[in-house]
């Protein structure tokens, strides 16, 4: 069992920052790779942006040059920075834990950009 709980979204103007933390608990060990995903309304989750136990990062072409993740102790936290943050950001993002035999996640936090 992998617990993921999220926190830092809320309501920001265009153009501001945010950063999201993903605090992990449970069987870490096991974890390959995690990552931050969202989901606007009426849309298909997507990926933001994951890590892998290396350390390599992968990022969605709509949030390259703004997004940033990283961590904190391998899996202890995993934190993604958002800088120049756009009214289409807005969504739930959800952290997520992928192991060998499945994924686990988050209950998801707030992300609202006001143009």
């Amino acid at each position: 069992q992998v617990q993921l709980v999220e926190s830092g979204g809320g309501l920001v103007q265009a153009g501001g920052s945010l950063r999201l933390s993903c605090k992990t608990s449970g069987s870490t060990f096991t974890v390959n790779t995690m990552g931050w995903y969202r989901q606007a309304p009426g849309k298909q989750r997507e990926l933001v942006a994951d890590i892998s136990r290396v350390g390599s990062t992968n990022y969605a072409d709509s949030v390259k040059g703004r997004f940033t993740i990283s961590r904190v102790n391998t899996w202890n936290t995993v934190t993604l920075q958002m800088n120049s943050l756009k009214p289409e950001d807005t969504a739930v993002y959800y952290c997520n834990a992928k192991t060998p035999l499945r994924g686990y996640w988050g209950q998801g936090t707030q992300v609202t950009v006001s143009s």
